[in-house]
């Protein structure tokens, strides 16, 4: 009884309530619904996916083989290459929190021959991007050599706008996935990684190196690969291209081609006999400068190279900005390239009878590129000859390298199971990969960053802010464009429930944080969101920082200086609108706990990617929702905020929570003035003069009337009495100065 009197006497408040107490039962019925682990996806995938599909030419797959989740791909009975589901070798969850499922091809030389998105939960692919993109994005990735990947060779990525997050955990997913199959069958020439065992080690600081040039040569502290012009001429002459050895250098044979020199001089012991005083100093200094590794606890570090000859390990076409494309470092599955920032020419070496070198240089190792300065590696040189106006042939040469035994210190490897070796590892990866994108989007991050500062400091100080009815109405006119142009159109940070969709799933299958920082935007502005709710509610989000909201705000705006004509709807039908949303949010809730994927299609109440993500370019009947609703918004102001999104329904139930009122209101407010209520632009302010939590949009206007000195009457009432005060003393003093003497002072 008590309920229905209060759904009876506020409807939107206690709608509220209720909708929480529903919610928090659902949750609490999903935290039983944890997924257990699956068999391998492939053979069911394999029957619905035909060979000449996936690759080209195939007619047919091999049984599955019982080690592994990998079948052959046949053709003429012959094996082609190797089928394979991502998800069933690494993590592939994607931004809606569940796995993506992609059928790959890898054929005998670690290639990917072909490859199909099979199953996934992405609401943007599902729906929002068109299918020819999405198999134009996969076709990119036929070719792709994973013996380059393994060496660290990048290879181009063709990005579809709104779907950046999906497309980056797809390309992680088959490159991880690839290489792991590729070295279990040994694809390629890869082989399988050594499992950890025996000794690992550490550097020894304090062990100490020759000072002799000699004398570090014969220790392995210091190694060298000299050519002569005889064994380049002899190299090129075996080249298959005849024109190789057409193009034969011309200078004596014993002609040195190059003599080179390499050490790893990050090693204090080598650095101290190799540098001096000086430039140890600025080495330290430089290698500390490297702030790349800090999220991972990477080390920078750095190698000596140097030489003469006739050859340059730098080459002529450096220049300023660019890469050095003669030599690159290579340890295991690590490639490292050197950029200009990672480069610093040497004015002398310190060992003692040091040859003349031309060429001495220190080239710094990144502190996130994985390099173990324990372990060996090779620098690897490259040399070109022209053998037409643009056609080079190649060839390379190794100068390997490895710490001396006196650098190093044995540390006995603590045993840790096969199984939790295998989860660190994927864990790892998957850390990894949002981490790298977050370096990708450090100014985005910058920008936004500044805006929430921006907006807590006006929600802070609004009593200042709101004394100016001018500098409000500019203040909130700027913000909004810049969440429409910059976190909308430009960056795609608009917030949707298919989130809250996402999180729910997360719950049920398995939470992780790693699918949900994968876009480091979204995941910013829900924890702005989350703290926002309890301090302001939800307005602090759906009156500033929502794209759409802005949208169809600046676009009344524009309405009405055109003076478009305003509705305002009668406050029976209005309050009872309200309750539209919750209806449609809890709808929604249910449905995802039924199917995710059909939750997603259902959300397309919501006309956020249409408008915000993909700027109208989308198929007829979504674009003419979204102008539908826009439309109605030149009329009706915040329309669809106000009756339809279920996401402002979903935040207004936990905004119940919030802390602190801050909204200042009169006795007056209400009764007998309505100034406020009538003015408000969502009607969120009631007939007797309370401001609903729930439906408020934290625009300020009611705080700029509240302080107005020529609308508020209290406000003008109060001045009123103030200049009465003010005046009244001089009455009494003009009296008594006319009034005559009293005989009784």
């Amino acid at each position: 009884m008590q309920l229905a009197h209060d759904l009876t006497a506020d409807p939107s408040r206690k709608t509220a309530r209720l909708l929480a107490a529903l919610l928090a039962m659902l949750l609490l019925a999903l935290l039983p619904l944890r997924a257990m682990a699956d068999d391998p996806l492939l053979p069911r995938f394999l029957a619905e996916v035909p060979a000449a599909t996936l690759v080209p030419g195939a007619d047919a797959y091999g049984p599955v083989r019982a080690d592994t989740a990998v079948a052959p791909v046949l053709r003429g009975g012959e094996t082609i290459g190797w089928a394979f589901i991502t998800s069933d070798f690494v993590g592939t969850t994607g931004y809606s929190g569940k796995p993506i499922h992609i059928l790959v091809a890898l054929d005998t030389e670690a290639r990917v021959s072909g490859l199909k998105l099979v199953k996934h939960s992405e609401p943007i692919v599902l729906i929002g991007i068109p299918q020819s993109k999405i198999e134009a994005m996969l076709a990119d990735f036929v070719g792709l050599d994973l013996v380059a990947a393994a060496g660290g060779a990048e290879h181009p990525l063709k990005i579809i706008s709104g779907a950046t997050v999906t497309v980056m955990v797809i390309d992680d997913s088959v490159v991880r996935a690839g290489l792991r199959v590729a070295r279990m069958l040994g694809l390629g020439g890869l082989t399988a990684e050594a499992a950890t065992s025996g000794p690992r080690y550490t550097i020894n600081t304090d062990a100490v190196a020759a000072p002799d040039w000699l004398a570090l040569l014969g220790d392995g502290s210091l190694r060298r690969l000299s050519l002569d012009v005889a064994q380049i001429n002899a190299t090129f002459a075996a080249d298959p291209d005849p024109r190789a050895a057409a193009r034969a250098l011309t200078d004596p044979p014993e002609t040195t081609f190059i003599d080179m020199y390499a050490s790893l001089v990050s090693i204090p012991g080598l650095g101290n006999a190799l540098l001096d005083a000086r430039e140890r100093a600025n080495l330290t200094q430089w290698l500390a400068e490297d702030k790349r590794g800090a999220e991972t606890g990477g080390t920078a570090h750095a190698i000596l190279v140097a030489a003469r000859g006739l050859y340059s390990f730098k080459g002529s076409g450096y220049v300023r900005g660019g890469i050095f494309d003669r030599i690159q470092l290579i340890q295991g599955d690590l490639s490292v390239r050197f950029h200009d920032r990672d480069h610093r020419r040497l004015g002398e070496i310190a060992a003692t009878a040091a040859p003349a070198l031309p060429e001495m240089d220190l080239f710094r190792i990144p502190a996130d590129s994985g390099f173990d300065p324990t372990q060996p590696w090779r620098l690897q040189l490259l040399i070109s000859r022209d053998v037409a106006a643009r056609d080079k042939v190649f060839t390379t040469f190794d100068l390997g390298w490895q710490p001396p035994a006196q650098f190093l210190n044995a540390v006995a490897p603590a045993a840790t199971p096969a199984a939790a070796s295998a989860s660190d590892a994927e864990g790892a990866a998957k850390s990894a990969l949002w981490k790298r994108i977050w370096q990708g989007k450090k100014l985005q991050i910058g920008a936004v960053s500044v805006m929430l500062a921006v907006l807590t400091a006006a929600f802070f100080f609004q009593n200042y802010l709101t004394r100016s009815a001018a500098l409000t109405f500019w203040f909130r006119i700027g913000y909004l464009s810049a969440t429409l142009v910059f976190l909308g159109w430009y960056a795609n940070a608009q917030l949707s429930i298919v989130n809250l969709m996402a999180l729910t799933g997360a719950l049920a299958t398995g939470f992780s944080w790693d699918a949900f920082l994968m876009d480091p935007l979204t995941f910013i502005l829900w924890f702005s969101v989350a703290a926002a709710l309890l301090f302001w509610g939800r307005g602090a989000y759906c009156g500033w920082l929502c794209p759409f909201g802005a949208l169809q705000e600046l676009t009344n705006r524009i309405a009405k200086f055109f003076r478009v004509p305003q509705w305002q709807l009668p406050w029976g039908l209005h309050e009872r609108l309200w309750a539209v949303k919750y209806m449609i949010f809890l709808g929604l809730f249910g449905a995802t706990l039924v199917s995710i994927e059909q939750a997603e299609h259902l959300a397309e109440v919501e006309p956020f990617k249409t408008a915000i993500v993909l700027k109208f370019a989308r198929a007829w009947p979504f674009t003419l929702y979204a102008l539908v609703l826009l439309g109605i918004g030149l009329f009706v102001e915040r329309f669809y905020c106000r009756y339809l999104c279920p996401l402002g329904a979903a935040l207004a139930i936990p905004a119940r929570m919030r802390m602190f009122d801050w909204l200042k209101r009169y006795r007056d407010c209400g009764n007998p003035c309505r100034t406020c209520a009538n003015e408000c632009m969502v009607q969120a302010i009631h007939p007797t003069g309370e401001i609903n939590p729930n439906e408020c949009l934290n625009c300020l206007h009611c705080q700029v009337q509240y302080q107005s000195k020529t609308i508020c009457p209290v406000v003008i009432r109060q001045l009123k009495r103030r200049e009465a005060v003010a005046a009244a003393p001089s009455q009494p003093v003009e009296a008594k100065a006319r009034a005559p003497k009293s005989t009784h002072s």
